[in-house]
């Protein structure tokens, strides 16, 4: 009922929005500009999401705080330019509570920055260089909380695996959570749009699409590292598409790469970093006709584990969304991680499966309200069965 209740006031919080959408239309259109007879643009754009959560302890996926409630606000910005139909810039900055919620007090990032080139008008080659969302996947397309139907990510791009970067366990028995343990030391097979640095190519070619690239960070690395990894140790992810009509979509991704931070505390007799790497192949279909749309991913990842050998997580989700009216929708979503090890010391307790329902309804094309419940059975050191409860108040200007 206090879920309810917080919920019931943030969206009267945001009645002031709901009542200015001829402001939000003159600011969205002022924020566009253009010369060289539309030869040269540039657009700001932006999301507010104000953003309610209440949870057991320990917190679902990888949110970070104390205590059962949380207030997670966040500003995002978007810098998009065009010069010529050939050359193509855009950027994202965030001000938020972290890249995951948490507790820990504002931050500014700039999250994305990159130059796309375009030789040719039909799509069929791009190259790009920056700092970027990964091609792994088929979520990440997505990901934005204009375009998630849920509040939060699927569960193999939020929820903590037991592996780390930089713990490593001191034998095979002692690879395992423990209570206590914080699940922010520890990684998810790919760490939501994994906004790491590199450079990539990608094209279309009729009803196939292709795009490869080489970064400094596997997808699995977390936001605090995406800075600290450099290119001797680089990682390379490929991903292949096939839409035969515009109701069907194939994809699969795969990639590779050394996932351990530099500073981890190897042994010399375990051989280097780049010995241990984190091995990731996805499979993804998606069906949208009439008021439904459907996702389903498959994520097979594969770690090298100093001392215990090959840790390995097969993940899934399967997700639809139906509009119930022009401006309601609600979404269910199914998700399942499973973890082992060749030795059997893991604890089986980290098998997670969640079970999501959200609802969600666009007031205009600037405003849109989610509420969402979520049953995990399963966490991070326990059997136990949660829940969690958030909600989601967007402006898009």
């Amino acid at each position: 009922m206090k879920a309810l209740l917080l919920s019931f006031g943030l969206w009267l919080a945001s009645a002031p929005f709901l009542a200015a959408q001829d402001l939000i239309d003159r600011i969205d259109e002022s924020l566009t500009i253009s010369s060289y007879h539309d030869q040269a643009r540039a657009r700001l754009s932006g999301l507010l999401d104000l953003e309610y959560y209440h949870f057991a302890q320990p917190p679902p996926g990888l949110i970070r705080a104390d205590g059962h409630d949380l207030f997670a606000p966040r500003l995002t910005a978007f810098l998009d330019a065009q010069l010529g139909p050939h050359v193509y810039f855009f950027a994202q900055s965030r001000v938020d509570t972290g890249f995951d919620p948490s507790d820990l007090g504002a931050q500014l990032r700039l999250d994305e920055f990159a130059l796309r080139i375009t030789p040719w008008s039909d799509g069929r080659f791009n190259v790009q260089v920056g700092r970027f969302a990964t091609i792994f996947g088929a979520w990440v397309e997505r990901h934005l909380s204009w375009d998630n139907p849920f509040v939060n990510a699927p569960l193999p791009y939020e929820t903590a695996t037991l592996v780390s970067d930089w713990q490593l366990p001191l034998t095979g028995q002692s690879f395992r959570a423990v209570p206590g343990s914080e699940k922010y030391e520890f990684l998810p097979v790919v760490w939501g749009p994994s906004y790491a640095q590199g450079i990539s190519v990608s094209g279309e070619l009729g009803m196939f699409q292709y795009a490869a690239e080489v970064k400094n960070a596997p997808v699995s690395s977390r936001p605090e590292t995406w800075d600290e990894y450099d290119f001797s140790r680089p990682a390379t992810d490929l991903r292949f598409g096939l839409q035969p009509n515009e109701a069907w979509h194939f994809g699969l991704s795969a990639g590779e790469g050394p996932y351990l931070n530099a500073e981890a505390p190897l042994p010399h007799d375990e051989g280097g970093i780049d010995d241990y790497r984190q091995f990731v192949l996805g499979q993804d279909i998606s069906y949208a006709r009439g008021h439904w749309q459907i996702w389903l991913e498959v994520i097979e990842s594969r770690f090298e584990v100093p001392r215990v050998g090959d840790a390995d997580v097969f993940a899934y989700y399967v997700e639809t969304k139906y509009q119930i009216t022009p401006q309601l929708f609600g979404a269910l979503r199914w998700n399942q991680q499973m973890f082992q090890n060749e030795r059997d010391s893991v604890a089986k307790a980290h098998d997670i499966w969640r079970a999501e329902v959200a609802l969600g309804y666009r007031f205009s094309a600037h405003t849109q309200w989610k509420i969402q419940y979520s049953l995990i059975g399963g966490d991070f050191v326990s059997e136990r069965t949660s829940s969690f409860f958030a909600t989601q108040f967007t402006v898009r200007f």
